[in-house]
């Protein structure tokens, strides 16, 4: 298959633009040329050693490692999960909730991916295997951080409402009800509005690379159909996951609210 190689110099050139923003920085006192150049010098380093990383295992190919490194994608995607929360659950709970959701919802929807529908030889292959996961796995971390946020923010916001309602005899969860429902849309509304404007709004990146090297577009829009229906499921299990987990952690066995078991209280 041909296609289009590029060299340091044209990664050179392309960083001009950075170089631009810089100097509109400067200009307009908007100080944000250090994180800028920060920001660009770890994606730089972090993109150079995950492709350093992925050579060795293909040309590995071993179940071992593709689960292994996996893992520590799941385990990393976890932290970011637990640093999004504002005054959300304690750490712990923060990371094992998100890590735990991440952990069922991505590795249940690539490996049903990898079983039925792409079905590489071997099935662990992970030139699909990982490439398939990262990004389901960005965009049900996406998810599982706004569901936890939004669950914890309506628990603190309408404290009075679901405490009367216990009072009245109501279950924890038809007394969380309202939240739950808040939390859930909140957490599926970026995946809802990305399949509402791919193709027409924005052609996604894994397309766009696709043609670039050289695939029959057509042959590039099932494959990011495929994509994008795989990540709206595994953004909804995670969803659900996380936000019925912490639920759980917010009540207890006497339907009592929890506000104790959150950050800062």
């Amino acid at each position: 298959m041909n296609y289009i190689r590029l060299d340091t110099l044209d990664l050179a050139i392309a960083a001009l633009l950075l170089l631009a923003v810089v100097g509109l920085s400067l200009a307009l006192q908007l100080r944000i040329e250090r994180s800028l150049a920060i920001a660009a010098l770890r994606c730089g380093l972090q993109l150079f050693l995950v492709g350093l990383v992925l050579t060795k295992l293909f040309e590995l190919a071993s179940p071992w490692w593709t689960a292994l490194a996996a893992l520590a994608m799941i385990l990393f995607a976890g932290r970011e999960v637990m640093a999004r929360q504002e005054r959300g659950f304690a750490r712990l709970w923060a990371y094992g909730i998100g890590t735990s959701a991440l952990l069922m919802a991505s590795t249940l929807v690539t490996l049903f991916a990898l079983t039925t529908q792409v079905q590489p030889e071997p099935w662990y292959d992970p030139r699909y295997a990982l490439p398939l996961l990262g990004m389901i796995l960005g965009n049900t971390m996406t998810g599982i951080a706004l569901g936890l946020q939004r669950l914890t923010e309506g628990a603190r916001q309408q404290r009075a409402a679901i405490e009367a309602l216990l009072c009245l005899g109501a279950t924890s969860r038809a007394a969380m009800l309202p939240i739950t429902r808040q939390a859930l849309t909140t957490a599926l509304m970026p995946i809802i509005n990305s399949l509402a404007a791919t193709g027409l709004v924005s052609l996604p990146g894994m397309m766009t690379g696709q043609i670039l090297a050289g695939v029959e577009p057509m042959q590039a829009v099932k494959y990011q159909l495929l994509i994008m229906f795989l990540i709206a499921g595994g953004t909804t299990l995670g969803a659900v996951a996380a936000v019925f987990t912490g639920l759980y952690r917010l009540t207890d066995t006497r339907a009592r609210l929890r506000l104790d078991r959150l950050a800062g209280e």
